[in-house]
């Protein structure tokens, strides 16, 4: 049985199909039908005869704008006039969502220059956001407390869920309703299924004592997942690798046995980030001491568990790291000075290979650590570095042949953007930026004017 409504006869070239939605009359072509793919409302549509005239008892005026959708990829500009919840219902109805998706939020549309605070997204309870995690399309899993709460990728709250920690410290989502969670103090690694509100399953990594496993950083490949765990004891750390399906550890990798005061190895790695380009994990740790902040940066071959590259870092150790695979190079900011430093990845090997600093190189070695706490993250061309309660973004300027890489700072937003509580975490998903501040309840969404509806 066809999934309309009813059908009246009419005459038509056999390409092009008439549809009757809600008494308005469409026509379009089988090839723009079947442009939603196979199993859909539409590609079953396209198979009627051109004898008869489909009736669909829906909204005529937003079946114009999907129609539109799929002529061309993207919704027209009347729809900004338009509830997205009523596009969404229905996208759904006609088995097109994903193509909606891919119109309003995907992460090739995101502009950097054009991003400007638009929303917040309020947060129950009294705890501020410890860590957050997205989806490359936009759902947002945000851990404040004790509690994950999860936003799809049109920003409606979907679910808040409680966990067995007093705070998540570590958050990966592997889907828009799954997530990794881990903490400092809290034994294993949780796969939580925040849609239904249970714990789906609980890793842990057996360490020569015995002892709990807490969780220090988590990150993914598209096939594996990486986390670094750290002995209840903090006399031993390692990274796991899993399968990212079947969540079945395949590997160890940077095991590490502490005996005596050796410091370097007594540092977990406290952020992994995986280099497609080069099919290497970055892993990164630093230490507070009496002498000042101390960390190391290792990249490691997975595959064969050797470390191919790494530095120690004493005098201005990172505050944050994050590589870029798109400009091929490595990136920090200076705990102690607070500046932006870049290191060419085609370079890792040679001798003289070292830190270049992108700013007015004003090291500050007063003991104030300007770069306590900044955050830095890189998405595609462009480098973005949180200062205090702004973000810097940094892009390269190509300067023809020279063989120096310059790069030019911008300060983001519009004027009544800039300034605020200090920025704790600083997300990217879909076609926008997500910030959460120090002691507050929610989570900034900035996006371009021209992607909002």
């Amino acid at each position: 049985m066809p999934p309309f409504a009813g059908s009246h006869p009419t005459r038509t070239d056999s390409n092009i199909v008439t549809i009757d939605v809600g008494g308005q009359m469409f026509q379009t072509t089988k090839q723009t039908l079947t442009s939603a793919g196979p199993k859909t409302f539409f590609s079953s549509i396209s198979q009627t005869s051109s004898l008869f005239t489909p009736f669909i008892d829906r909204d005529p005026e937003i079946f114009s704008l999907l129609l539109s959708l799929l002529r061309t990829g993207n919704l027209p500009s009347k729809a900004k006039s338009f509830d997205l919840q009523d596009l969404i219902i229905e996208s759904q109805f006609y088995g097109i969502e994903n193509l909606l998706i891919n119109s309003l939020s995907n992460p090739e549309q995101l502009e950097p220059f054009n991003l400007q605070k638009s929303i917040k997204l309020p947060l129950n309870g009294r705890d501020s956001p410890s860590t957050v995690a997205t989806t490359p399309y936009g759902s947002l899993h945000v851990a404040h407390g004790s509690k994950i709460t999860t936003f799809d990728w049109s920003l409606r709250r979907k679910s808040t869920v409680l966990t067995h920690f007093t705070a998540v410290d570590s958050l990966l989502a592997l889907s828009p309703s799954l997530a990794a969670a881990g903490a400092n103090d809290f034994s294993g690694l949780q796969i939580l299924d925040l849609e239904n509100g249970y714990v789906k399953d609980t890793l842990n990594w057996e360490n020569v004592t015995k002892s709990g496993s807490t969780v220090q950083a988590i990150g993914s490949s598209p096939e594996q997942m990486f986390v670094s765990f750290e002995s209840s004891r903090r006399n031993s750390n390692s990274i796991v690798v899993y399968d990212l399906h079947s969540l079945r550890p395949v590997t160890e990798i940077a095991h590490n046995e502490i005996y005596g005061a050796d410091i370097d190895s007594a540092i977990p790695a406290t952020k992994l980030q995986w280099i497609e380009s080069h099919n290497l994990l970055m892993a990164s740790g630093s230490h507070s001491g009496p002498s000042g902040v101390s960390g190391n940066i290792r990249l490691w071959d997975v595959r064969s568990g050797n470390v191919v590259w790494e530095i120690s870092e004493k005098v201005d150790c990172f505050a944050d790291v994050a590589v870029s695979d798109s400009l091929n190079a490595m990136f920090k900011i200076g705990v102690n000075s607070g500046e932006t430093f870049y290191m060419d990845m085609k370079n890792l090997g040679a001798e003289k290979n070292s830190w270049v600093c992108l700013g007015d190189k004003r090291k500050v070695l007063n003991g104030k650590k300007e770069g306590f706490g900044c955050k830095i993250e890189t998405q595609g061309n462009q480098v973005f570095c949180t200062k205090g309660g702004d973000v810097e973004l940094w892009s390269e300027i190509i300067m023809g042949s020279s063989n120096n890489r310059i790069f030019k700072k911008n300060l983001m937003g519009r004027v009544q953007d800039m300034g605020g509580a200090k920025i704790t975490n600083l997300a990217f998903g879909g076609s926008r930026m997500f910030l959460t501040r120090k002691d507050l309840q929610c989570v900034e969404v900035w996006q371009s004017s021209s992607r909002e509806l």
